[in-house]
């Protein structure tokens, strides 16, 4: 009786070692990974942020201070560098938000196939990443 019985596949976890290299994560996995990642970096650098925005709204000097960061940089760190910092923390807010509207539209519709979803996600990396672009073309100054 044990010959007749089909042979059930093995299903085991992945090793992230050896198994990582070769595993497909679909574009659905990687905008939720994107997400968790970008709502980290926006905690993380929600110091600055604040900085920031005191620093732009205290007072005609230290709005100067401000736009020195952006141009001549801070201490001993360079402007290309806090305007890379910045245009992560633009990636982030814009791809979460991107993501979170892709996750009320998903939960106001009902839609979770399979095909819905991979095609959500591609717009939604699609639309943080040119809106990134955009945002960062006018931060490096290009318009």
């Amino acid at each position: 009786m044990a010959d007749t019985l089909k042979q059930r596949p093995e299903f085991r976890n992945i090793n992230a070692l050896t198994d990582l290299r070769n595993y497909r994560l679909p574009p659905a996995g990687i905008v939720s990974i994107l997400h968790r990642i970008s709502g980290m970096v926006m905690f993380l650098l929600l110091p600055l942020v604040i900085w920031l925005f005191d620093t732009s709204v205290t007072s005609e000097v230290s709005f100067d201070t401000f736009r020195s960061a952006f141009l001549a940089g801070l201490g001993p760190i360079p402007g290309v560098l806090v305007k890379l910092v910045v245009l992560g923390l633009i990636w982030s807010y814009l791809h979460h938000f991107t993501a979170g509207v892709r996750h009320l539209l998903m939960d106001a519709t009902h839609s979770v196939s399979k095909e819905q979803g991979k095609s959500s996600a591609v717009i939604t990396l699609a639309v943080s990443l040119l809106l990134t672009a955009a945002l960062g073309a006018k931060l490096f100054g290009l318009y």
